[in-house]
């Protein structure tokens, strides 16, 4: 039915046509956020949020929304104010949790789910992260690669507000994540509630592994999947 998204839903160019899920539900939030949705709706929902110079199409979105697709949950997916805007810097946190705030709204009225995860990758599960620090919004959290730090600066963490967050938590992250410090999260891992932290060994902030490592990409989705697996119904 939906083919390519219309472009002033992506905020962009549209994406290559294999990319698209044929199944998919879209609608704007406040005439302004695009959001796509899985056409069927499960009862357990997943909202995923897209990167700082990501997008809601983008393949690694696409990839960890298939392997969360495979665990029985619907998904839903949205872009950002700046980036339906088509700009390339995103906007203050402020308005990034806000923006989310309203796709949870809108998906709570229209999807009605029996029960609702948020997170994302990167930046977009920040945000839900803060977002759920604030207030209980959600029934689960739902991480991938979440940026303790930018690159080669781990002494600017990003986890005051993590001891905040009281719902079941999954952060999957790669072991060569340069946006997260191993052995710094685990410390404050050590410190957390109803937290379950998964490392992808080898894995980068997208979760490539290099060759030379013995490892591949394919090894990373079965242990991310098992993962999902294991955690979503709890």
């Amino acid at each position: 039915m939906w083919g390519r998204l219309p472009e002033m839903l992506m905020g962009g160019p549209p994406m290559p046509p294999e990319s698209y899920n044929p199944r998919m539900q879209t609608w704007l939030v406040n005439e302004a956020i695009p959001v796509i949705a899985d056409d069927e709706t499960a009862e357990t929902v997943v909202i995923l949020a897209h990167g700082a110079g990501s997008h809601m199409e983008h393949k690694t979105l696409d990839w960890l929304s298939a392997l969360v697709r495979q665990s029985g949950a619907s998904v839903v997916r949205f872009n950002f104010l700046y980036r339906a805007q088509g700009k390339g810097m995103p906007d203050r946190m402020p308005k990034l949790i806000e923006t989310y705030r309203h796709v949870i709204a809108s998906v709570q009225e229209r999807l009605h789910p029996g029960k609702l995860v948020i997170g994302g990758h990167s930046m977009g599960g920040r945000v839900a992260s803060m977002l759920e620090s604030e207030s209980k919004t959600a029934d689960g959290l739902l991480l991938f690669g979440y940026p303790l730090h930018p690159p080669q600066q781990p002494e600017k963490l990003r986890d005051a507000h993590l001891p905040k967050i009281q719902v079941p938590t999954l952060q999957i992250n790669g072991t060569q994540d340069e946006f997260c410090t191993p052995e710094i999260m685990e410390r404050i891992h050590a410190g957390l509630t109803n937290w379950e932290l998964k490392w992808i060994e080898g894995a980068d902030h997208s979760y490539t592994i290099k060759r030379s490592s013995g490892r591949t990409k394919a090894d990373a989705e079965v242990e991310i999947l098992a993962a999902i697996d294991s955690w979503l119904p709890r």
